[in-house]
């Protein structure tokens, strides 16, 4: 099957997805397979254009961790029958049965070997042999119930459907062709909205803040990063606009505007004692290159500055004195200008109200044959494959049932 197919749109069919990524093919694959005749169709040019760049062009496709704790909505208790019917493992022994070489990245992350493109193809070889049918290129203009289904209107003409599946995804990335299209269909159809916003995203600073870290960009560190009641342990990056890394990432789905994030940057060790310590070791050292054993050059003199120390001989400070610079040194509580928005946000945390839709099927309870799947629902999972694996398992739920 090619991506994209000059043939014209079926007239009828059983099943039709909105949205080519990796829910609505998952979804047009598992509905297909039960003999349901299936058309996707995408208003991009190409299919899984986020599985292409995700994972740095190796699609962290899933994670072995994955539980219904690592996702966020205001029913956390939605994702868990999905989940639950269709895991990791399932998704695992997919990726081995089309015999893609993968490797664990961190935390349970799991990677392609070779590229992201395994993953569109394994999508689009799963639609071929359930005959589900894909165009590209093609707008959808209106959306109508009619009499035991669905009528959509699109720029290669009008086709019916008994079962219409929206997976448009969300907000992030629109130069991808990310828009609230699905959204739309939702609240033309009585459902609520849960406020969006950007998800998994790096955070700006103010300009005085760069200047101090003008030397800092690319220069990465263990942290632990928190805020409201999230914290993570992970790495953190200075960039030329702020700060990025799976730290900032992961807390920026906790993070509102206006609010702190409280840096630990020593989460291995405990400064305020560690420091004492060196001293008795080593008297003759100076501060700053004792601190080298935990930070690169160019931080501990950033951090020096930050907390307004200077640096001396250890033996010239107190052990007191040197449990005060200790705990000032280790916390860093930093109030960000700002996110990238969803110009770079990896996903969208709100989304359709997942207490208007089954849990099992993933169909909207007040509208007979209207399914949502994937990042449009008020599902937002973790950094770390476990938004693939939302999209995954949402999907086949409505693919054995559509």
């Amino acid at each position: 099957m090619t991506e994209i197919s000059l043939s014209a749109l079926p007239e009828r069919v059983d099943v039709l997805v909105i949205g080519a990524g990796a829910a609505g093919l998952m979804c047009a694959a598992a509905a297909g397979q039960r003999g349901r005749s299936v058309l996707v169709l995408d208003h991009a040019n190409k299919v899984g254009k986020k599985i292409l760049m995700s994972g740095g062009g190796r699609c962290n496709f899933t994670n072995l961790y994955t539980s219904p704790e690592n996702f966020y909505s205001d029913n956390p208790h939605f994702c868990k029958s999905a989940l639950a019917r269709y895991s990791q493992w399932d998704f695992i022994a997919l990726v081995e049965k089309h015999g893609i070489a993968y490797h664990e990245k961190t935390l349970g992350q799991l990677f392609c070997d070779n590229k992201s493109r395994d993953i569109v193809d394994l999508l689009l070889a799963e639609c071929r042999t359930a005959k589900a049918q894909i165009r590209t290129r093609c707008a959808i203009s209106a959306v109508r119930a009619a009499e035991a289904g669905y009528r959509v209107e699109t720029t290669m003409g009008t086709v019916v459907c008994e079962s219409l599946v929206v997976a448009t995804g969300g907000l992030s990335i629109p130069t991808m062709g990310a828009t609230g299209f699905g959204y739309d269909i939702a609240r033309q159809f009585g459902l609520d909205i849960v406020p969006t916003r950007a998800a998994l995203v790096p955070f700006t600073q103010h300009k005085r803040q760069l200047d101090r870290q003008s030397s800092l960009p690319g220069t990465s560190l263990a942290v632990t990063a928190s805020c409201a009641e999230g914290s993570f342990h992970e790495q953190m990056l200075f960039t030329h606009r702020g700060l990025s890394g799976p730290a900032i990432l992961q807390i920026s789905s906790h993070w509102r505007e206006g609010q702190a994030v409280t840096f630990d940057l020593a989460p291995d060790r405990n400064l305020a004692d560690w420091l004492p310590q060196r001293r008795q070791q080593s008297p003759e050292s100076h501060l700053h290159s004792v601190l080298a054993e935990v930070w690169s050059k160019k931080l501990v003199q950033f951090f020096l500055l930050r907390a307004e120390i200077t640096s001396r001989p250890l033996k010239q400070v107190t052990e007191a004195e040197l449990q005060q610079i200790g705990d000032k040194l280790q916390r860093w509580k930093l109030v960000p200008a700002g996110s990238e928005g969803y110009r770079t946000a990896e996903v969208t945390l709100g989304g359709v109200n997942t207490a208007q839709v089954s849990s099992r099927t993933m169909e909207c309870k007040t509208q007979a044959g209207l399914y949502f799947v994937g990042e449009v629902l008020d599902v937002t999972g973790w950094l770390g494959g476990f938004n693939f694996q939302w999209a995954w398992a949402s999907a086949h739920a409505a693919g054995e049932v559509v």
